[in-house]
């Protein structure tokens, strides 16, 4: 009798399977040492004259701090260094330089101060992205960052929900923030969403969208209008920052790979039990003479598996012992959930 039985590759199965959970912190809830949900404020400043701070520091849960300065040079860096010469939130027109034949190199005609699209942006959608981003002397940025031990693969579109004393933020479900008005009955991007990364950036911006307007791509639902002004002020940022009247909610993402063993008892395997009721009280360890009759059959109750050096790595208990037969396979299925 063999003490174990090899899982060939038809035995097993895996099954990627996602698993959402809604979350949702209020005020002081937002930033404790359980939640760990950080909000920085980034600014566009010299760091020779600017070194503040931003940011979390306590004794519980450690200094998360950064400087404003980085914080900003980060976040442009990151998600919009393609877009910051552009005015309506579309991808900057690529300046592209002249290598002479004496090894020098010209800028192209006008690009003084431009940028050029070669960065990865991490963009959430095929649709025009938005992306305005501030670039004048002193001007901040708002920047919450959640955990991925909160969000997991990603933040659910559509999902999101920040609440201050400025008003409401909503994701559009393509990486884009706004913020409601419903006395105008408008809905203005102000922001964006960096699912994967569970990053949410407030910059601002003055492109509104009508609720409910349908008109064709061009006329009144996007219009001509363009990220000319800010829509949200030093205030704005810092009650998303540093207010303590704050509720976000959001959803999780998980992705798990559900793995089904398919333990197949042939018949007359495993004909023997390993209860140690079956010892007899003899003294010598024999078992039971009923134990030895042609017609007992032991009873399944625990399913063990092990690697190649014999270690013990999962265990299945079935609900109720099950016996084994002698005329036909016994197949038992035991499904590990993993990330």
């Amino acid at each position: 009798m063999a003490a174990y039985k090899q899982f060939n590759s038809q035995d097993i199965i895996v099954s990627p399977l996602e698993v959402n959970k809604s979350f949702t912190f209020k005020g002081n809830n937002l930033t404790g040492s359980n939640v760990g949900i950080a909000r920085y404020l980034g600014k566009n400043a010299s760091f020779l004259t600017n070194k503040e701070l931003t940011g979390i520091s306590s004794s519980v849960q450690g200094d998360f701090r950064e400087f404003q300065t980085t914080v900003y040079n980060s976040v442009k860096h990151l998600y919009y260094s393609n877009y910051l010469s552009s005015s309506d939130g579309n991808v900057s027109i690529a300046s592209t330089a002249s290598f002479n034949r004496d090894g020098t190199i010209s800028a192209a005609s006008g690009s003084v101060g431009k940028y050029s699209p070669l960065f990865y942006n991490y963009n959430q959608t095929d649709l025009t992205p938005y992306k305005y981003f501030p670039t004048g002397s002193d001007e901040t940025i708002g920047v919450l960052s959640i955990p991925k031990n909160l969000f997991g693969d990603f933040i659910e579109p559509n999902s999101l929900k920040i609440t201050t004393l400025s008003g409401s933020y909503i994701d559009d479900g393509e990486g884009r923030l706004k913020r409601i008005n419903p006395t105008l009955n408008t809905e203005t991007f102000v922001g964006n969403v960096i699912y994967q990364h569970g990053i949410i950036v407030l910059t601002g911006g003055s492109r509104n969208e009508f609720i409910g307007e349908t008109g064709p791509y061009g006329t009144g639902k996007y219009g001509t209008a363009k990220y000319g002004g800010r829509t949200i002020d030093a205030n704005d940022i810092l009650n998303f920052v540093t207010g303590s009247n704050v509720t976000c909610s959001f959803s999780s993402s998980f992705g798990l790979y559900e793995t089904q063993y398919k333990c197949t008892i042939d018949q007359n395997d495993f004909n023997y039990t390993l209860n140690p009721s079956i010892i007899s009280s003899s003294g010598d360890g024999s078992i039971y003479d009923w134990a030895t009759s042609s017609y007992f059959d032991p009873y399944v109750t625990t399913v063990g598996m092990y690697d190649n050096n014999e270690n013990l790595l999962a265990v299945g208990k079935l609900a109720k012992p099950l016996p084994t037969s002698r005329t036909t396979d016994t197949t038992i299925l035991i499904n590990l959930d993993r990330q």
